[in-house]
């Protein structure tokens, strides 16, 4: 059965331009004005498609954790945002360190999965940061690439044979970089809030003196290189002049690190993520990263816990917020409308670089392409609600935040994974 998705406002070749879209099997059929017969039709005057938004940076908490996620209930999230694909992150129980123990994470988005999901293995054993490094080639063909997120490698040597084995196996080392040695104790800034407010600090040379010496092993290796969510200017400058001397290292930052620092903290656990919310200069390096091009990939790093675990104020809760379901409205309000990037860029830091430097394919509104995308409603106005969301973790410091761009309908292989739209289709 074909469904025809009339009248929308079609994102291709970086603009929009009004097209008809068919959808049969799971793919694009055609892009243009569609002649009726034998086919389902949604009207979607007034609407946008666009190709469906990436997230390589998500943890869905399963296996081992599924009192603060699921599959189920995380790809329902990433959904509701919009989001056609997501990478989900390994600190997970069993951690995805053996092709064994990967298969049980494997069996589950099998299983539960709304979007399409695409793994990361460890790079250690039972993702420590020390120790045995994981069998690369084993892990390879099930994986996006291999990362100890929520810890950084903390040897070099260690990391330099992590490398070497990955760069073998085709895929990507992709680091929290977090040099234990520097953490002291910490769970926020190690800025003014932190001195005036009695807690302990997070200095930014934990983050990016790891960042400094991957580079340099990362041009030593050949391996391609990507690094999770830098909140550090140091670490934007190093990425930039890595960038300029050729070599393959990426990086990624999270909307609460564009939209906030150290001056908007509270005492609430909604506000307390790792890496931590840095200063305003450091805010406006990561601001100039993603103007020029130095930050390609804007990834949320979803981490829901219980209500529970956020509720003891910065000291006490647990690191980590959610942002599927907020992350589209806010970088397009705030970023877009505020003037800050142009629409095109929006979409190479939320579809098309992370596609490209994963190697995850898709994402063009063209004939022969998997359907694959997003239903957008640009003019919804509407404030952040935590009770709408569809994921188990409802902490987030925009809560209330008033926003534009709304997600109406997510299509994930002709699907409908996510579905606000209330429009039945008619049969022509």
């Amino acid at each position: 059965m074909k469904t025809i998705y009339r009248n929308a406002k079609v994102w291709r070749s970086g603009r929009f331009g009004e097209a008809d879209v068919t959808v049969a099997d799971g793919r694009i059929v055609a892009v243009g004005e569609a002649a009726d017969g034998g086919a389902e039709s949604i009207d979607l005057r007034g609407l946008c498609i666009v190709p469906g938004l990436v997230d390589v940076h998500v943890h869905l908490r399963e296996p081992g954790f599924e009192y603060k996620e699921t599959v189920a209930t995380g790809t329902a999230a990433a959904a509701h945002g919009g989001y056609t694909t997501i990478c989900s992150m390994p600190n997970l129980m069993p951690a995805p360190d053996t092709p064994e123990h990967l298969a049980v994470q494997l069996e589950a988005i099998r299983r539960d999965a709304a979007v399409r999901v695409i793994p990361y293995g460890c790079i250690t054993m039972g993702q420590k940061g020390r120790g045995e490094l994981v069998d690369f080639a084993a892990l390879a063909p099930g994986v996006v690439g291999f990362s100890d997120d929520g810890r950084g490698v903390q040897s070099a040597e260690l990391m330099e044979e992590a490398m070497r084995r990955a760069a073998a196996a085709g895929r990507p080392v992709v680091a929290h970089c977090e040099a234990d040695d520097l953490l002291r104790g910490g769970y926020i800034h190690d800025g003014a809030y932190c001195h005036a407010h009695g807690h302990r600090g997070i200095c930014s040379e934990s983050e990016w003196t790891q960042v400094e010496r991957d580079i340099e092993l990362a041009g030593k290796t050949g391996c391609r290189y990507h690094v999770c969510h830098v909140s550090t200017r140091e670490s934007v400058a190093l990425v930039r002049e890595a960038k300029a001397r050729g070599l393959a290292v990426s990086c990624e930052t999270a909307p609460h690190y564009l939209l906030l620092d150290e001056t908007d903290l509270r005492e609430d656990g909604r506000f307390k993520m790792n890496p931590p919310l840095r200063s305003a200069e450091d805010r406006a390096a990561l601001i100039a990263g993603i103007q020029d091009g130095t930050i390609e990939v804007l990834a949320t790093d979803h981490a829901p816990h219980t209500a529970a675990e956020k509720s003891r104020g910065l000291a006490g809760s647990a690191m980590g917020i959610v942002g599927l379901e907020c992350a589209f409205g806010l970088m397009y309000e705030y970023l877009v409308l505020g003037g800050v990037i142009p629409f095109a860029r929006l979409m190479e830091l939320m579809s098309e670089n992370p596609r490209r430097l994963f190697g995850l394919g898709g994402g063009r509104i063209e004939a022969g392409q998997p359907a694959d995308f997003t239903v957008l409603d640009l003019g919804a106005e509407y404030d952040v609600d935590p009770g709408t969301f569809l994921s188990k973790g409802r902490a987030t410091p925009f809560a209330g935040w008033r926003v534009r761009g709304r997600t109406v309908l997510t299509v994930v292989g002709g699907r409908w994974a996510y579905d606000g739209l209330n429009r039945k289709p008619n049969r022509q």
